[in-house]
């Protein structure tokens, strides 16, 4: 299982939408490298779902459930992708940009780096440290 992290701007589509959904297409991805994250997701893989912008936390955790497949919301024949993500649950503590940028143990996290990549890789050792930063226990 490899584990990522997604953004998404609380008033375009939020947590709570998410949860509401169930199961939702991860849309709308138009930068390249994000893509080809993307298309690296395999069903089974866990995400954390970060509200941009308004918030700047991890709030939740979901799961792909459909690997990439051309993006409905984007022209007939552009090269974007989608894949759809199932709720597992909300953060118990939700855990800010702020308070990762000062733990250490979260050095090399690429959030840190390249905060505004809406689609990116956690390796499994900064996967843990955010878990156990948050009080999530894998369901």
């Amino acid at each position: 299982m490899a584990y990522w992290l997604v953004k998404s701007e609380p008033d375009a589509f939020s947590w709570d939408d998410q949860v509401r959904a169930g199961v939702e297409p991860w849309t709308g991805v138009r930068n390249h490298a994000a893509k080809r994250n993307l298309m690296a997701m395999r069903v089974g893989d866990r995400a954390f779902f970060y509200h941009s912008n308004v918030g700047k936390e991890i709030v939740g955790v979901v799961e792909v459930v459909r690997e990439a497949y051309p993006d409905p919301t984007a022209e007939p024949g552009s090269p974007w992708v989608a894949v759809d993500v199932r709720t597992v649950g909300p953060f118990p503590r939700r855990v800010g940009l702020a308070e990762m940028k000062v733990a250490p143990r979260l050095e090399g996290l690429l959030l840190l780096r390249q905060s505004r990549l809406s689609v990116m890789p956690v390796s499994a050792a900064h996967w843990r440290t955010i878990c156990a930063m948050g009080g999530w226990r894998e369901p």
